[in-house]
């Protein structure tokens, strides 16, 4: 085979493993004022991934759609700690239902959802159990949609078998055969897109033996939304393709939206110990998750069950990935979660960890500051930093 051949053999198959996306996947232009807006479409991004795109040249109207309240998933809504039991099946049901809410007041978006909320419900089985998911898409979704499990053992974490055209339901069973905190998404057409608009949640599957008894657990998941319009801007808000490609947010939010965690607060007492399961939805940032004023009695990086880590200051969530952390509350105060990657903050992520109960002086409290130097200080010229020694 001569070169010229050898060139458009390759070039066929380059061509073959192109896809041309909306660089606006719904890229509907509205005034914030009226629910009845004309969508359009800008110039095509190549793309080499391997999902299906044809989903993102269609138009959307938002008036269509279902309106839900407040999209943000309570950071205290889950399931009970499973009490010693053998295996046994359990059964999962979840609805894919495209709905319009607000980012933040005056800001609304096409949220692609689980179950009406960001993120999605969340799962909890154990080893050795049988899951029975059904996924029904909802009839007045304009996607197909379906649902990859990363604790699924099996190709496509279960996407193949549940891909669901709108007013279908399709099932699926699997064994949870590894204990973790995994996430969950859609992977159907455009994954990216799909898990973007909100279509994530996760899953634990217990160890046999069960967990440690905590006084509280919570529900955390960071996430990425990609709007037409900057950050702050009015009205309907369309999802902007091209952002994405470009890794570029808009917000980074924690449950869904702009504040959700401080409108919903996780609460707790002093005295305490808290758990909290912490997921990244996102499809480009790594979560540097911190409480401002706490430290990680224990963390399990990446939701692996071993080994331990102790007294940590943030964590890593990498994208698609969970994180288990650990806290003992002995302070009361509003203590803020944040993405430490601080610019964040600005663009939504942060939340508060309220904590109620009694002081303790011996571990934080005020020192009043004298008026003069007492004379048993003695200062010692450090460079740039003057230090003061008491005298005993």
């Amino acid at each position: 085979m001569n070169k010229q051949s050898l060139k458009r053999q390759a070039a066929a198959v380059l061509a073959g493993a192109i896809l041309t996306v909306s660089a606006n996947s719904l890229l509907l232009a509205g005034t914030g004022h009226e629910m009845k807006e004309e969508a359009h479409k800008s110039e095509g991004v190549t793309t080499f991934g391997p999902g299906d795109s044809f989903h993102l040249h269609k138009t959307i109207h938002p008036e269509d759609y279902k309106k839900v309240l407040d999209i943000a998933k309570r950071p205290d809504d889950l399931p009970p700690p499973i009490q010693p039991r053998p295996p046994k099946t359990v059964e999962v049901n979840l609805v894919a239902r495209e709905v319009i809410s607000e980012i933040a007041p005056g800001i609304r978006f096409h949220y692609w959802t689980y179950n009406d909320t960001v993120p999605g419900p969340f799962i909890r089985v154990r080893v050795g159990d049988t899951v029975k998911l059904t996924l029904h898409n909802d009839r007045t979704s304009s996607h197909e949609h379906n649902i990859d499990l990363h604790a699924v053992t099996g190709p496509g974490g279960g996407a193949v078998l549940t891909k669901v055209k709108p007013g279908e339901t399709k099932a699926f069973q699997f064994k949870a055969l590894n204990p973790g905190l995994y996430v969950y998404h859609c992977a159907a057409g455009n994954a990216p897109t799909h898990i973007a608009n909100g279509m994530y949640g996760m899953i634990l599957v217990e160890p046999k033996q069960g967990l440690e008894p905590m006084d509280r657990e919570f529900y955390v998941m960071q996430g990425e939304l990609y709007t037409k319009g900057t950050i702050g801007a009015k009205g309907f808000q369309p999802f902007d393709g091209q952002k994405m490609f470009d890794e570029r947010p808009e917000y980074i939010i924690f449950n869904g939206r702009v504040k959700a965690l401080v409108d919903h607060p996780l609460k707790a007492r002093v005295g305490e110990k808290i758990r909290i399961y912490l997921g990244n939805g996102g499809v480009s940032r790594i979560s540097s998750f911190h409480v401002i004023g706490e430290i990680f009695s224990k963390v399990w990086p990446e939701a692996a069950t071993l080994p331990v880590a102790r007294n940590v200051q943030t964590t890593l969530i990498p994208a698609g990935g969970a994180s288990v952390v650990e806290l003992h509350l002995d302070v009361p105060g509003n203590y803020v979660l944040v993405d430490h990657a601080l610019s964040r903050i600005d663009r939504g992520a942060w939340g508060i960890l309220a904590v109620e109960g009694e002081e303790n002086a011996s571990i934080f409290s005020p020192v009043p500051v004298l008026s003069e130097k007492p004379e048993s200080a003695q200062e010692i010229d450090a460079g740039p930093v003057r230090l003061k020694l008491h005298r005993q």
